[in-house]
């Protein structure tokens, strides 16, 4: 009977303490239910806040965040200069949900939706503006929703490379003829590769963090990109005349694992895509604005810097769009709605 009394308090204190952790439980569970969403964001380019456009636009993400009071409830790392791998490596490893995001040129998806690859045809954009133009008025849809079925990545927003891309070389190039031979780095792209055999070059797709190492032994010629990735990773060390060849206006793509999308509660989603979106805004004005501004700093650092007949080139690649309408007649809606808002 002595042990009745013991059980009793024993039981009373029991319950009291499942009474304080209900009463807690609230509590609890709104933290963890608060718990900060950790995303990772790669970019090949080198981590430099003015000429990177990766940098720019994470910088502006984080910004645009904590404006939508997102600050404490998404924290985005960013992994510049290819820290978590290659190119090529990277879009597949957001395809499988591995890394959460990725912000390059459209022209890495092409490899896995060969359709994407109606944005690398020589010569189809006329400028950046014009590009934006076309992809509000529905040139960007078929793209996105090809990559989304074909390779479970979403592109959640459009920002610009930082410029044009042009050729860089050793030696001076002003027509398709000073280009004959030269062995000219493209994307490992099948249709920037096409563009640029049919400008007149030897093109050798390399993956971008080999570029710098290949100029120096002289595996390379050359390559084309624009001004502010050339002043940030300095290939301009290596070769010293900039030809504004222009031939592609290539988009920036805001690259989104489709498995990340999915297990994002939808209310924070929301505010995450419109900071998305709001960051790739500022990020376009920002590369406009530092173009000329690279290609200044360029001219400083005794790179020669000249035209050349863009027409000249135009008349040689011609041919790819027909072609690549031919063996894909889904890009012909798609490229007829960027011609007719060229300016």
């Amino acid at each position: 009977m002595a042990s009745a009394p013991v059980s009793r308090r024993i039981f009373i204190r029991s319950s009291a303490a499942a009474a304080s952790w209900l009463a807690a439980s609230p509590a609890l569970i709104g933290r963890a239910q608060a718990a900060t969403l950790k995303l990772k964001c790669s970019s090949s380019l080198p981590n430099d806040p003015k000429f990177a456009n990766g940098r720019v636009y994470y910088d502006n993400l984080v910004k645009s965040l904590k404006a939508n009071g997102l600050g404490d409830m998404v924290d985005v790392a960013f992994f510049p200069d290819n820290q978590l791998g290659q190119e090529i490596d990277v879009i597949n490893s957001v395809k499988l949900g591995v890394i959460d995001m990725m912000v390059s040129g459209s022209s890495i998806s092409a490899n896995l939706v060969p359709l994407v690859g109606t944005y690398d045809l020589g010569y189809l954009f006329s400028s950046f503006p014009q590009q934006t133009k076309a992809f509000d008025a529905g040139a960007a849809k078929p793209i996105e929703d090809a990559l989304l079925k074909g390779a479970n990545i979403r592109i959640i927003a459009w920002a610009y490379n930082f410029g044009s891309r042009s050729v860089l070389a050793k030696k001076p190039v002003k027509t398709p003829d000073d280009l004959a031979g030269l062995k000219i780095r493209t994307l490992p792209n099948p249709i920037i590769t096409e563009c640029l055999r049919l400008m007149g070059a030897a093109a050798t797709p390399l993956a971008f963090g080999e570029i710098y190492t290949a100029l120096q032994a002289g595996v390379l010629d050359g390559l084309e990109h624009d001004p502010p990735t050339i002043l940030a990773s300095k290939f301009f060390e290596t070769a010293k005349n900039y030809a504004l060849t222009q031939h592609n206006f290539s988009p920036l793509a805001i690259y989104f694992s489709e498995a990340t999308f999915t297990r994002m509660d939808p209310k924070l989603r929301d505010g995450f895509l419109d900071a998305a979106k709001k960051a790739a805004v500022e990020t376009r004005a920002h590369g406009l604005a530092v173009e000329k501004e690279a290609l200044a700093a360029l001219a400083e650092k005794g790179v020669n810097v000249v035209e050349c007949d863009r027409e000249a080139f135009r008349k040689r690649v011609a041919p790819q769009a027909d072609n690549f309408i031919k063996a894909r007649p889904e890009a012909k809606a798609v490229i007829e709605l960027i011609r007719a808002t060229q300016i």
